[in-house]
């Protein structure tokens, strides 16, 4: 199982991801936010094919699909941690953290 915490910047809306693996193929997505945007995303990948979000293009990648239908904001950090965490929860890649940094 893979937990990340999502703080994602100015609208301080935060995200808890869990996703879970029994066979390193399907995973199973939870989401808890207080984004509604975001939890609606829930419903599109709760259950997702590791390899589809893992190695897929943006354009073809259904994390990334379900963000343009529900998330408002381009620059919004938790597709690509639903992505990690999906990499993680079924053995694709290490559980190592991920920062962005801003400075103006």
């Amino acid at each position: 199982m893979a937990h990340l915490a999502v703080d994602p910047g100015i609208c301080g809306l935060k995200t808890m991801i869990s996703a879970e693996s029994e066979n390193d193929r399907i995973c199973a997505i939870r989401i808890e936010s207080e984004c509604e945007a975001v939890q609606a995303l829930e419903a599109d990948v709760g259950a997702t094919d590791a390899y589809e979000a893992a190695f897929k293009l943006f354009l073809e990648n259904p994390v990334y699909l379900a963000a343009a239908r529900h998330c408002k904001h381009a620059a919004c950090p938790v597709p690509s941690a639903i992505v990690k965490a999906v990499e993680v929860a079924c053995g694709l890649a290490l559980p190592r953290n991920v920062s962005m940094t801003v400075e103006k």
